[in-house]
């Protein structure tokens, strides 16, 4: 028997058997602050003064010398579990900003459109001010129209060969029809402009509607 193991049969202390051990043969000193434990992947009880190899993919427990956890480590990752774990966090990162973004938007939205009533008012000032461009545009259609009717009227005489039309009667034609190419696209884009108010409005009015019935909710 060792003189530390002497001393431990006399004075029966946690701290005499941790001295013991560290003096027996085979076993490692384990310094008082930092003792490391875990159980391995075949059920085994380890113990090391510093981080545990066979634990690497498990929680390794650190102890105080009366045996209490002072703190634990989580397992060690892989170079590909790392990168997963990063990727999960950026993942994370990103959909925390969305909601956060979403969460902005949708009280600009209740700022902006406090109910029903005032969201239906901008849609239909929003198409009014489409629907007034659009009327300019078919009225200078209409006209671009009447004035290549007279014009063909002057280019039937030359129906079997335009070539022979006048210069400035056969420039004044291509104008006009260009004119009017160019009016059928803006009447076009007007129509689209619509639909495109029309959407945004409705997609407006499927986030407003819960926010609405919330603050009536939350207002009675």
């Amino acid at each position: 028997m060792t003189p530390a193991m002497r001393l431990c049969s006399v004075t029966a202390t946690l701290g005499c058997v941790g001295l013991a051990l560290a003096q027996a043969p085979g076993q490692a000193t384990l310094p008082s602050g930092e003792i490391y434990t875990c159980v391995d992947a075949n059920g085994r009880k380890l113990t090391s003064d510093r981080p545990i190899a066979a634990c690497r993919d498990r929680e390794q427990k650190i102890l105080n010398p009366s045996g209490t956890v002072r703190a634990r480590v989580s397992p060690t990752l892989t170079a590909s579990e790392q990168a997963q774990a990063d990727a999960r966090a950026r993942a994370d990162l990103v959909e925390r900003a969305r909601q956060e973004e979403d969460r902005r938007q949708e009280r600009a939205l209740l700022v902006r459109y406090p109910d029903p009533v005032s969201h239906e008012k901008e849609r239909l000032e929003a198409l009014d001010a489409i629907n007034r461009s659009k009327k300019l545009a078919q009225t200078r259609s209409n006209e671009l129209l009447a004035q290549r009717g007279k014009l063909a009227e002057e280019m039937a005489f030359y129906a079997k060969d335009p070539s022979k039309a006048p210069a400035p009667l056969q420039h004044q034609y291509k104008e006009v029809q260009q004119s009017l190419a160019a009016q059928g696209r803006l009447l076009a884009e007007y129509d689209a402009q619509s639909v495109r108010v029309n959407a945004r409005f409705d997609a407006e009015l499927k986030r407003l509607t819960p926010l609405w019935e919330r603050l009536n909710t939350s207002a009675r």
